[in-house]
C-alpha cells in the first residue's frame, strides 16, 4: 500500500514538473479590430504629394470624433500617432504587413510622437520625416491610451489617400559630381597618354 502511495505521489510530481516546463501562453494583444474609432485625425500632406525623408515635414492633428459622446475620451491619457505603410507599399512585401494584432503590426513602423491627451482641444505636432524612412506611400494612424499605455481607441488618415516619401539613397549629390568629374578626368587622361604613346613609336 504504501509502495503504490509513492508511485502515485511521484507520479504526481512528475506530473507538475512537466506541466511547469511548458512554455506559458503568450498574452493576447490588442485588436484594432475591437477598439473604437473615436479619434479624428488630418494631416498637412496632401494626397499623392512627395515629402523628401530628411528635409521636409508634416503636420498631424488629432481630436475626438464628433460622433463620440461627450467625455467619451475621460480615460484617455496618453496618445501615440505612427506613420503606416499604406496598402500599395505593402504589396508583396510581408515584413509590411498589417496585422490586425497590434503588437504583430508591421505596416505602422515608425514613430513620429507619443505626448499626453489633453481632451480640452485637439492635438497637434509638426513631425520632420526621419532620414530613415524609407520610399513608399504612406498614412498616419494615432492611437489613445490609458493610464497603464494600452491602447484604447485609434483614429487614421485614409489609407487611400496616402502621401509619398522619398527616400534618401544613400549617395549624396555632391558624390554623384565629384565621381562624373573624376570619370571625364580619367577618359581625358587616358586619351592623354595613349597620343603620347602613339608619338613615341611613330618617332
Amino acid at each position: 500500500m504504501a509502495r503504490q502511495q509513492s508511485v502515485q505521489a511521484l507520479c504526481v510530481l512528475a506530473a507538475l514538473l512537466f506541466a511547469a516546463s511548458l512554455p506559458s501562453p503568450a498574452a493576447a494583444g490588442v485588436h484594432l479590430s475591437s477598439l473604437p474609432k473615436a479619434l479624428d485625425v488630418t494631416t498637412s500632406a496632401k494626397p499623392g504629394q512627395v515629402l523628401h525623408a530628411g528635409v521636409d515635414s508634416l503636420t498631424v492633428t488629432w481630436s475626438l470624433n464628433t460622433t463620440e459622446p461627450a467625455g467619451a475620451d475621460a480615460g484617455y491619457k496618453g496618445v501615440k500617432v505612427k506613420l503606416c505603410y499604406a496598402p500599395a507599399s505593402q504589396k508583396d512585401r510581408g515584413w509590411r504587413k498589417s496585422e490586425d494584432d497590434i503588437s504583430k503590426d508591421k505596416a505602422c513602423q515608425f514613430k513620429v510622437t507619443e505626448q499626453a491627451y489633453a481632451a480640452a482641444a485637439p492635438g497637434s505636432f509638426q513631425y520632420a520625416v526621419a532620414r530613415d524612412v524609407p520610399s513608399g506611400s504612406y498614412y498616419l494612424r494615432a492611437f489613445a491610451t490609458d493610464a497603464s499605455g494600452a491602447e484604447v481607441a485609434y483614429g487614421q488618415t485614409a489609407p487611400t489617400a496616402a502621401f509619398d516619401v522619398a527616400g534618401i539613397t544613400g549617395i549624396h549629390a555632391s558624390l554623384k559630381i565629384a565621381a562624373g568629374v573624376f570619370s571625364a578626368f580619367s577618359v581625358v587622361a587616358l586619351a592623354f597618354f595613349f597620343v603620347i604613346e602613339t608619338r613615341k613609336k611613330n618617332k
